[in-house]
């Protein structure tokens, strides 16, 4: 398998939704060589990488509804309301011990997006480069703006990776992927609206605008990256994988059940698409 791209979409806790398709990769043994996410997707691919089964239902289905995995709590003591500290210190390194060795040693080209708060460009790290760093960066890639602090990280203040590369296919061919699947967290009907919040967003950055400026503009970059999608989906050179049925579940939802049917239904999407996915990746 060689010039193919796993892309991961961000969502939040709609994320189990790749969690669910990376399990059944992972059932299957199916390895991409280059994989990149953002926020949530690139949440998922650490576990998917470092071959935990089932760590990711661990840590986002069982601990969902824990008060310092996401609460309005968190945001009263600490203005996140995802626990940080809890879900990138706690969790990986004391109650759902994340295999640091087997993710470093692993073959697959793994790249995470970012957004640089000074700039509002994007800024991509990867796993060769910066191994040691990979959870502080998803870290930063999962801090979505004025629900998070920004974070540190190589002389940037970075910001959830979601808000100026919401599915980064454009990066993966540019790394010189001619063929790319597409996990997505929305079904196929969804179209991104303009946030009736535009103005307190202009207000909130102003410390940093040109955030406040790529926010304004979000729906229209993301409606356009579906267009592009579209596109090239015809010409061949993706195949996309999305929710089937539309699950309501938020980006901070607590809700087991639902969580649990979207994790669900990522296996069995996954299944369904299985033999055509096989034929996308082999077929020359």
């Amino acid at each position: 398998m060689k010039n193919i791209g796993l892309v991961l979409e961000g969502g939040g806790l709609r994320g189990v939704y790749t969690a669910g398709v990376l399990e059944f990769f992972m059932e299957k043994d199916l390895y991409f060589p280059y994989v990149i996410g953002v926020s949530a997707g690139a949440g998922m691919a650490a576990s998917y990488l470092s071959r935990q089964k089932g760590r990711n239902w661990k840590v986002n289905i069982d601990l969902a509804i824990d008060p310092r995995y996401v609460s309005f709590r968190n945001w009263i003591r600490n203005k996140e309301v995802f626990g940080m500290d809890f879900i990138f210190d706690e969790i990986p390194n004391q109650l759902v011990p994340f295999d640091y060795d087997t993710f470093l040693k692993a073959e697959e080209h793994f790249i995470i997006g970012t957004t640089d708060c000074e700039t509002g460009e994007p800024v991509y790290y990867s796993k060769d480069e910066h191994g040691e760093h990979m959870l502080k960066i998803i870290r930063a890639s999962s801090s979505l703006p004025f629900l998070a602090p920004s974070v540190e990280y190589d002389n940037r203040k970075l910001l959830d990776g979601g808000i100026i590369d919401p599915i980064p296919i454009r990066k993966a061919q540019k790394d010189g992927n001619i063929k790319n699947v597409v996990i997505m967290t929305k079904p196929p009907h969804y179209r991104k609206k303009k946030s009736k919040l535009s103005m307190m967003l202009k207000y909130l950055s102003k410390k940093q605008p040109k955030i406040g400026e790529v926010l304004l503009t979000r729906h229209t970059l993301y409606n356009e990256t579906l267009q592009y999608l579209q596109a090239e989906k015809e010409r061949g050179n993706v195949f996309i994988i999305q929710p089937s049925v539309d699950i309501p579940v938020s980006r901070i939802e607590r809700n087991q059940e639902k969580l649990i049917q979207l994790y669900e239904l990522g296996m069995k999407d996954a299944e369904k698409l299985y033999q055509d996915l096989n034929l996308f990746i082999f077929q020359k």
